[in-house]
């Protein structure tokens, strides 16, 4: 039995696939890639003695990156998956993470960041589940917002961009980020991400 991670990649972009595994494999990652969901599927046998992590692209053709993860939260609940994001998609990763993707990167992302991601949701998959955050701990840091920083979190987490939030609100971008600082202050979080695993775990 193998204890070296494998990563799966699954994007319909020739190129980014090629790139991924030059990278993951420079830093002694097993790789498998996949040009579509259909591939994956085909292919993927679940080794529960392995640690493996999937890299997901949201948008393909054929079935959507989405559709693929509702199909392996059914059939392979067990396998983290980190979602691979347009700037434009981040409505849909907040679904994806509400789905149980464990993370999600927006393009263009450096090298670095991608290898520290692979292996923080790596150390969480093999983590007991009592490590995550209780509801009433996500509970408690929200509650510590006020009423406008609590208005702006719910936007945020469903993926509104803060001009978007700004002209809702009928407020400044400025002032939006400042509240966008202090709600990551007061929760801890160090990225949406953070936020959005905060929404899931209240709203479970």
């Amino acid at each position: 039995m193998t204890t070296t991670p494998l990563v799966h990649v699954v994007d319909d972009d020739e190129d980014i696939r090629l790139s991924l595994e030059l990278l993951l494999e420079s830093v002694a990652l097993e790789v498998e890639t996949y040009a579509n969901a259909d591939a994956f599927l085909e292919d993927f046998a679940e080794d529960p003695g392995r640690p493996e992590v999937l890299l997901l692209d949201v948008r393909m053709p054929g079935m959507s990156g989405m559709a693929l993860l509702e199909r392996l939260r059914v059939q392979y609940p067990a396998l983290p998956v980190i979602m691979i994001t347009g700037h434009g998609d981040i409505d849909m990763a907040v679904r994806a993470m509400k789905l149980g993707a464990m993370d999600f990167i927006t393009k263009p992302f450096g090298s670095q960041l991608l290898l520290d991601r692979i292996q923080e949701v790596l150390r969480r998959a093999a983590a007991p589940p009592v490590s995550a955050i209780s509801a009433e701990e996500a509970a408690v840091r929200l509650g510590a917002l006020t009423a406008r920083e609590r208005e702006i979190f719910e936007l945020v987490v469903s993926g509104i961009t803060n001009k978007a939030i700004a002209l809702d609100l009928q407020i400044s971008v400025r002032t939006v980020e400042a509240h966008r600082a202090s709600i990551m202050e007061k929760t801890g979080s160090k990225s949406l991400v953070d936020l959005v695993l905060l929404s899931v775990v209240l709203n479970r």
